[in-house]
C-alpha cells in the first residue's frame, strides 16, 4: 500500500512546537483525502491483482465463513520498505445495515477493541463537521505489552461517496504536529501530577493508515460489505520484531467482528439521524 506523502512541516512549527490552525487544517485535509483514496482502492476487487504502478498485491492470509457472513483477511507489505505490513479484513455482514455499522466505525470504538484497557479516549478538536482530531491513551496495566503507556493522536474523517459508500479514514498526525496542537491537549488533565506523568511516561504510537469502507448491497439493504484496513506502529520507533507485528495486526483486523455485535444491537436508523460521534468519550 502506498502511504500518502506528507507536506513538509514549516520549520517555525518545529522550533516552537506549535502549529497554526490553518496549517493544521491544510495538512489534515490533504492527508485524509489521500487516505480515503487508498481505502477505496483497498476495497476494490481489482486491488487483489498486480498493478502497473509496482504496488504489491494483497495476499490472502485466511478466510472465514459463518452464519453472520464471511470474512477474508489479507496483508500487503508496507510501502518504502516499512517493517509494518498493512492488513485488511473484507467482511460480508448479514443483518447489519451500512448505517448501523458506520455508527460504530470510529477511532474510539475501534481502539476499545484493540485493547480494553483504554484509559482515555476523546475528541479534542473539530476541524469540520466530518473531520476531527482524536486522542487515545492506554495505561500501565494494559494487557497488551505493545499498548502499555501508549498515546495516539489521530485525525478521523468521514465521507459519503456519490454511490452511497461510507468511508472513515483514520491516521496519526506527525509527531511534531501532535505536540504542537493549539491548546495542547496534554494540559487538559485535572492536576499537574497527572500531566507530569503523561509527559514523562507516555509513548506516542503511530496509526500509519487505517479506516473503513462500508458498501451497501444492491439486493439487500439490511446487509453490507465492510473493508477494514490497518497499519500500525505502536511503539512509534519504526521497527518491531516480525512475530509481534503479525500477531498484533492480525488481532486488529478482527475489530470488524467485534463491532458487528455492537452494531446489531442498534436500531435501524437513517444516515441523517446518526448520533454525534463527538460525544463518545471515556475519561
Amino acid at each position: 500500500m502506498v502511504l500518502m506523502d506528507s507536506p513538509t512541516i514549516p520549520r517555525a512549527c518545529r522550533r516552537s512546537w506549535s502549529i497554526s490552525e490553518e496549517s493544521l487544517r491544510r495538512y489534515v485535509h490533504f492527508a485524509s483525502e489521500s487516505c480515503i483514496q487508498e481505502l477505496l482502492s483497498a476495497s476494490s476487487s481489482s486491488s487483489d491483482l498486480p498493478s502497473n504502478s509496482g504496488e504489491e498485491e494483497w495476499k490472502i492470509v485466511s478466510t472465514l465463513q459463518n452464519i453472520n457472513g464471511g470474512a477474508e483477511i489479507s496483508k500487503r507489505r508496507g510501502a518504502g520498505g516499512s517493517s509494518f505490513p498493512a492488513f485488511r479484513n473484507r467482511c460480508l455482514l448479514k443483518s447489519v445495515s451500512p448505517q448501523q455499522f458506520i455508527s460504530v466505525a470510529n477511532a474510539i470504538d475501534a481502539a476499545r477493541q484493540w485493547d480494553t484497557d483504554l484509559v482515555e479516549a476523546r475528541y479534542i478538536k473539530d476541524m469540520d463537521d466530518n473531520l476531527s482530531i482524536v486522542q487515545l491513551r492506554y495505561g500501565e496495566k494494559s494487557k497488551q505489552p505493545l499498548f502499555r503507556n501508549r498515546e495516539f493522536v489521530v485525525y478521523e474523517r468521514r465521507e459519503t461517496m456519490e454511490d452511497g459508500t461510507l468511508v472513515v479514514a483514520i491516521a496519526s498526525l506527525p509527531k511534531e504536529m501532535a505536540e504542537g496542537l493549539p491548546g495542547d491537549h496534554r494540559h487538559n488533565y485535572h492536576n499537574s501530577r497527572a500531566k507530569k506523568k503523561m509527559k514523562s511516561n507516555a509513548i506516542r504510537g503511530l496509526v500509519l493508515h487505517s479506516g473503513w469502507v462500508v458498501e451497501k448491497l444492491q439486493h439487500d439493504s439490511s446487509c453490507c460489505m465492510v473493508t477494514y484496513v490497518v497499519q500500525l506502529d505502536p511503539g512509534g520507533a519504526g521497527w518491531l520484531p516480525k512475530c509481534f507485528v503479525n500477531r498484533l495486526n492480525t488481532k486488529l483486523v478482527m475489530v470488524i467482528d467485534k463491532l458487528r455485535f455492537i452494531a446489531q444491537s442498534l436500531p435501524q436508523i437513517s444516515h441523517s439521524l446518526l448520533p454525534d460521534h463527538h460525544h463518545h468519550e471515556q475519561e
